[in-house]
C-alpha cells in the first residue's frame, strides 16, 4: 500500500484489500473464460473430462489433476489442449435451453456454441472419435436457431463418419417429430436401427410414435375428424 494513506487500523486496511479482491475476481474470472463463467447449474451438465481441459482446469476443484490430464491427453490426443471450446460450447448451450429467460439471450448463447464447436472440427483430425458428437451437438443448436437445413446437415456429416452413432438419427427424428413429420420422424428411427439395433434411446422414441399413433386410431374424435 502506498505509505501516504492513512488507515485506522491494519486490520482494517487488510478487510479493505480484501473487499477489493472480492469485487475484482469476477471480472478476472471473465477475462480468462471469455465471458462464459462457471455456472454449477452448467458445469455438473457437462462431460467429465471437460473439468481438466485448458481454462477450466483453473476453476474447477480437482481440475489439475495432472494423473487425468495425462490420461484424457493420451486418450484424445493433441485435439484434447482445444477440447475447452467443446466444453464452452456445450455449456453455452445448455445455458440456452435452461438458463436463458429472453429469446434474445437464447440466441446468443446458441451463437456462442456454434463458434466453439466450429473450433474444435476445425482443428481435430478426420479421424477424432467425437466429431459424430460434435456435429450433432452443433446440429442441434443450428436447429434452435431456426436454421434446420443446416442442422440436418450436421446430423448427416455424423452418420457419415460413424453410421452406428445413433445420436444423431435420433436427433433427426426428433426435429421431425417435433414439426409434425411423423412419417419421416419413424423413417430416420428405422435407419437408426438398421445401423444400431440395440440402441434404447431409439427404440423408446419409436415405442413413444407407435403409441401416439394407437391412440389417435382408438379417439373416436380424431376418426370423426379423419
Amino acid at each position: 500500500m502506498s505509505s501516504h494513506r492513512t488507515w485506522p487500523s491494519i486490520g482494517k486496511a487488510l478487510a479493505a484489500a480484501g473487499i477489493v479482491l472480492a469485487a475484482l475476481a469476477p471480472a478476472q474470472s471473465r477475462a480468462q473464460d471469455n465471458g462464459r463463467g462457471f455456472d454449477p447449474r452448467e458445469i455438473h451438465m457437462l462431460p467429465m473430462y471437460c473439468k481438466y481441459t485448458q481454462i477450466y482446469r483453473r476453476h474447477l476443484p480437482g481440475g489439475d489433476n495432472p494423473a487425468e490430464i495425462a490420461r484424457y491427453t493420451e486418450t484424445m490426443g493433441d485435439t484434447f489442449r482445444h477440447m475447452h471450446h467443446y466444453c464452452w460450447g456445450l455449456q453455452t448451450a445448455y445455458r440456452a435451453a435452461f438458463i436463458s429467460t429472453t429469446r434474445e439471450d437464447k440466441v446468443a448463447n446458441l451463437s456462442l456454441s456454434l463458434g466453439d464447436f466450429d473450433y474444435v472440427l476445425d482443428r481435430a483430425p478426420p479421424d477424432y472419435p467425437l466429431l459424430p458428437e460434435i456435429h450433432t451437438k452443433k446440429g442441434e443448436a443450428l436447429i434452435q436457431l431456426d436454421r434446420a437445413g443446416e442442422g440436418l446437415l450436421e446430423f448427416q456429416r455424423a452418420i457419415k463418419l460413424k453410421p452406428s452413432y445413433w445420436q444423431a438419427y435420433a436427433a433427426s427424428s426428433d426435429y421431425y417429430k417435433t414439426t409434425g413429420q411423423t412419417a419421416k420422424a419413424r423413417e430416420w428411427l428405422e435407419k437408426g436401427l438398421e445401423a444400431a439395433p440395440n440402441a434404447q434411446g431409439l427404440r423408446q422414441r419409436m415405442t413413444e410414435i407407435n403409441t401416439a399413433k394407437g391412440k389417435r386410431r382408438s379417439d373416436p374424435q380424431s376418426s370423426a375428424e379423419r
